[in-house]
């Protein structure tokens, strides 16, 4: 073979990118991308990438974003033209409104073969327009070069461009690049030097002073900066399951009814908001007030402003003084009161080494109806919860199970992803896939467990596809299996349709053997009914796939 210019811009490409800090590239193979792809994995056979490919664009684009939630830099997904580039859309609108960094790298055909009805071809420019922190259209190699394109997508991709994008606000950036043929030849010799991605704009933290009646909101992506702020101001801490701040001293068990009482909830006087609040309505409502001094810190591409005036900040810092005690000790008295126990009583030894038949009969009993008990919704997402520690991961789908887990589960300092951006089923398994990658690269332990419902997980189950020849991660796919979705349950629409109406439009009934499909995968597969198997099957050595099946009733 021989170098082409679309071969030479590609490698150099690839290779800025590698010196800015990206370390994983998802690619969906392709005609048009062919060029960057072998340069792709040129870098890959030299130890200087980790190359995931996936044959659905849908997939890789939610794997790529998986891979940039858990290490915080921008991981590269690349595409083909056409429809295999508007497959990234839904992707890229989620780590938009998370602040993600994602660089979406669509091959394109040359100008001259835009608008004129050539094969494959649409109107890439632009198409994600609304959703990037920058867009780039490329020139195409021999008419310009693609030198600079790495720095500056990285850059606004992180927040670290005070030019494009938002200053500090982490996001997706588009680089379309065009190519004309030959598009394939030798990969030439170009210097590698893995560097890092730049940090994102600092800004000033907002101070605040201590005196209003005040609660700590985290939302999905908060992370532990909402527990220290709520211990550096001891003020309570209303900590959303997914937001990975649902510990320490200060965190509110059933929140949504104390949101609700008037003595507290109808009290506040300030809300601190870190993160994206999406799963109870009476956060919803505190936020939307016009008696309450909402300051909310800026992580997506959406401000929070829910009460029309809203404070934004890039940080905030607490400033010294007294601490109100009283008003952190009635919430945490209240909390108290509401925390939900799910564990099973300790064994009756004394029952069960009696002398007396009777009573050693009961104990046995006793302890055959724990063994024997049956699973509903609170004891999965309790199970799930206890058998997840600092080194796994957690991630919750958007299904039924994450707000029964958001109402019962106590405080644990685990690593939680959601993808609650948009609060959609897209992309569940695939974003866990990235994580768990992400998350266990370098011989890492832990252990990726998902929580999800049928419909997402059926939604998302071409991400179960993965190549023969890449890494297997520890991953547990938990699935919740109601046949369908009894989420729209608890809508107005149950309130109002018919019952035959509200299965065929919303419940969406299957009768899909969940064992069948991985079969067909690859993945291990156990179905459990009880909390002990669950708990067998949940702690037990975990060696790549597995899919656990959990039967519920609707």
């Amino acid at each position: 073979m021989t170098a082409s210019p679309a071969t030479d811009a590609a490698a150099s490409l690839i290779a800025d990118l590698i010196a800015h800090g990206v370390r994983d590239l998802v690619l969906s193979p392709g005609s048009r991308s062919q060029s960057l792809a072998l340069a792709a994995v040129h870098a890959a056979n030299q130890g200087h990438l980790r190359l995931h490919v996936r044959i659905d664009e849908r997939v890789a684009g939610f794997t790529a974003l998986g891979l940039s939630r858990e290490t915080g830099v921008p991981a590269a997904v690349l595409c083909t033209s056409g429809t295999a580039a508007a497959n990234l859309l839904p992707a890229a609108m989620e780590a938009f409104h998370s602040g993600v960094p994602l660089l979406l790298l669509t091959a394109d055909r040359p100008p001259e073969l835009r608008g004129v009805g050539a094969n494959q071809a649409t109107i890439q420019p632009g198409m994600f327009a609304s959703w990037v922190r920058e867009q780039i259209d490329a020139p195409v190699p021999g008419d310009g070069d693609w030198s600079g394109l790495a720095v500056r997508a990285v850059a606004a991709a992180m927040g670290a461009d005070a030019e494009h994008g938002l200053p500090g606000v982490s996001g997706p950036v588009h680089l379309n690049l065009p190519s004309r043929e030959p598009l394939s030849g030798d990969v030439p010799a170009v210097d590698i030097a893995p560097g890092e991605a730049p940090r994102p704009v600092a800004a000033e933290p907002l101070v605040l002073e201590r005196g209003p009646r005040t609660v700590v909101i985290a939302g999905a992506d908060a992370g532990p900066d909402a527990e220290e702020v709520a211990h550096a101001g001891s003020w309570p801490l209303i900590a959303e399951i997914v937001s990975g701040a649902r510990f320490g001293r200060q965190v509110v068990h059933g929140y949504r009814a104390l949101l609700s009482d008037d003595e507290l909830g109808g009290r506040i006087e300030r809300a601190v908001v870190l993160g994206h609040p999406t799963l109870s309505r009476e956060a919803a409502r505190l936020l939307s007030r016009d008696d309450v001094d909402v300051i909310a810190v800026r992580r997506g591409g959406e401000a929070l402003d829910l009460n029309g005036r809203t404070t934004p900040a890039a940080s905030v810092a607490v400033a010294a003084g007294p601490a109100d005690r009283e008003w952190l000790g009635a919430w945490l008295t209240a909390s108290a009161a509401r925390a939900v126990d799910l564990s099973e009583r300790a064994p009756d030894q004394d029952g069960l080494t009696s002398t007396d038949p009777s009573a050693r009969r009961d104990a046995v009993r006793a302890e055959l109806a724990a063994v024997r008990r049956p699973l509903d919704r609170e004891l999965l997402a309790d199970a799930v919860w206890r058998a997840t520690w600092p080194h796994d991961r957690l991630v919750f789908g958007s299904s039924r199970l994450v707000r029964v887990a958001d109402s019962v589960l106590g405080g644990k300092k685990v690593p939680v992803h959601a993808n609650r951006g948009l609060a959609g089923i897209d992309g569940t398994i695939a974003t866990a896939t990235g994580i768990a990658l992400a998350s266990q690269a370098g011989g890492a332990p832990g252990v990726t467990r998902v929580l999800l419902g049928d419909l997402a997980f059926l939604h998302d189950v071409g991400a179960l596809l993965l190549p023969p020849d890449e890494h297997e991660p520890r991953i547990q796919v938990i699935v919740g299996n109601d046949g369908g979705g009894t989420i729209f349950d608890g809508l107005e629409v149950a309130g109002t349709a018919a019952r035959a109406d509200l299965d065929r439009a919303f419940y969406t009934p299957h009768t899909v053997r969940l064992e069948q499909l991985a079969l067909a995968y690859g993945w291990e597969y156990q179905r459990v009914t009880t909390r002990t198997a669950l708990d067998q099957a949940l702690t037990a050595p975990a060696g790549g796939r597995q899919l656990i099946e959990v039967p519920l009733t609707r």
